[in-house]
């Protein structure tokens, strides 16, 4: 009896992981994903983010035994960047669909909410919101400001999904609205939205080719290496989440060239691995941008056109003054020594740890504990990630971090039940701590020390 309690124990579990593994695929049963009410739609996001961060290692595995070089410090940044996004999503994601309910009120249609054709009308609608959102995040330069960051990354991996601004949903506000209107259920599109987005997750990756026929109607790994790169003629194509479909009859479609490579990020790349410089850089250029125009009109332009328009151009710009990227194109790969990358891996492991209990325990939580938990997440990714670029306070800045978080853990003891955990996390906190007050003591010597490592490891 023990014997089958157990098997069936392990049978559930393992039914739970194929079914979240199937959600990155949009392999879902229908009438298993229709909710009554908001709050019965899951968490399927965070219910993935483990299925991310392993499956952006095992990808990480696979292309090391394949011989190609790995660049820990692209894939640590994308993880800062992650770590950023999820940590503020709870309220972006809130602002994405605000209003959404007070439009169902005013619905033109009333759609039956557990019906198979409502939830098929709502894939196909969401889809194609999506298309016109994410087109839009391209061709007004305040949207792409905060869209370029999922672009900047110059690896196309599994790290890339995790790469988005904290801004990314609040700026989506209003593209799935006009919905309510036409009767589909809160729940529903709640459920669409997610699975749209995990969908995008597995196209971003090398190690799959070509799909055969499915190119023609899906967005594939190879539609989405043509909307990452920065070669001319990538730009501005394959916006699609899960059908490609859309590119297709609306212009935009480019089909990947095999005898061209590919070269994956920003037209002019920040030349940095900071994750919180990352969320900003391009506004930075918007308003050098914005100043230098000498009308009112072309003012509002530089905020509202295109990234690449000047004036007396296009909406877009005009392509033949786009910059005429092609490979071979030196990336930002500044090197440290083996024993920081492990560090810095460590420590955001750890983050991301406590962020997915944050995510889980959240509603249950103080207001003052949530804002010490996000002052804990944003710095952490952006001083972990500061060290990719050898910035010279950032031995000082990670000695505040690891005492700050010392400090916050132990008044609020959150493993009080626990004491071997709260004594080892407690420890490896204040060894942190130590080791970079000492180091924060002579931050050029360290540095340069650094440096001395890298090359003898080289």
């Amino acid at each position: 009896m023990a014997n089958t309690t157990i098997e069936e124990h392990e049978n559930g579990i393992t039914s739970e992981w194929v079914q979240r593994i199937g959600t990155l695929f949009y392999l879902v049963d229908p009438s298993k994903s229709t909710f009554k009410d908001p709050k019965e739609v899951p968490q399927y996001i965070n219910e993935a983010l483990p299925l991310f961060i392993a499956l952006a290692l095992l990808e990480t595995a696979i292309r090391y035994l394949q011989g190609k070089k790995v660049r820990w410090n692209e894939l640590f940044c994308s993880g800062g960047i992650g770590l950023l996004y999820m940590a503020i999503d709870f309220v972006c994601g809130a602002i994405m669909l605000l209003g959404y309910e007070w439009l169902y009120a005013r619905r033109f249609l009333d759609l039956p909410w557990n019906s198979v054709y409502t939830w098929t009308g709502a894939f196909f609608l969401v889809d194609i919101c999506y298309y016109w959102l994410h087109r839009a995040h391209h061709e007004v330069n305040i949207l792409w400001a905060v869209h370029q960051v999922h672009h900047s990354g110059e690896d196309f991996n599994f790290g890339i999904p995790m790469r988005n601004s904290i801004l990314q949903r609040a700026v989506s506000f209003g593209f799935y609205q006009p919905l309510a209107l036409l009767g589909f259920p809160f729940p529903t599109i709640l459920t669409h939205v997610a699975l749209n987005f995990l969908f995008q997750f597995w196209v971003h990756t090398e190690l799959i080719s070509t799909v055969g026929p499915l190119e023609w109607i899906f967005n594939t790994p190879s539609h989405h290496r043509v909307h990452h790169g920065a070669n001319k003629w990538c730009l501005d194509k394959n916006y699609g989440s899960v059908l490609i479909i859309w590119d297709r009859i609306f212009g935009t479609f480019q089909e990947e060239k095999h005898n061209e490579e590919i070269v994956y990020g920003l037209t002019s790349q920040p030349q940095s691995h900071n994750a919180l410089w990352h969320q900003v850089f391009h506004f930075v250029d918007i308003y050098d941008k914005y100043k230098s125009m000498s009308t009112w009109t072309d003012k509002m332009k530089a905020l509202f056109y295109g990234p690449g328009w000047f004036p007396g151009t296009h909406r877009l710009g005009d392509p033949d003054t786009f910059p005429d990227i092609k490979a071979p194109r030196a990336k930002y790969d500044p090197q440290l020594p083996k024993w920081q990358l492990v560090y810095i891996f460590t420590h955001l492991m750890l983050a991301g740890l406590v962020l997915y209990v944050f995510i889980i325990y959240r509603q249950d939580l103080s207001w003052s504990t949530v804002i010490l938990c996000l002052v804990f997440f944003i710095s952490s990714a952006g001083i972990l990630t500061s060290m990719l670029d050898a910035w010279k306070w950032a031995p000082m800045m990670e000695a505040s971090r690891c005492a700050m978080f010392i400090v916050a853990f132990t008044h609020l003891n959150p493993m009080a039940n626990i004491p071997v955990a709260n004594t080892a996390i407690t420890g490896f906190f204040t060894i942190s701590a130590l080791f970079w007050i000492s180091q924060s003591m002579g931050m050029d010597k360290v540095w340069v020390s650094l440096s001395l490592l890298n090359e003898y490891d080289m």
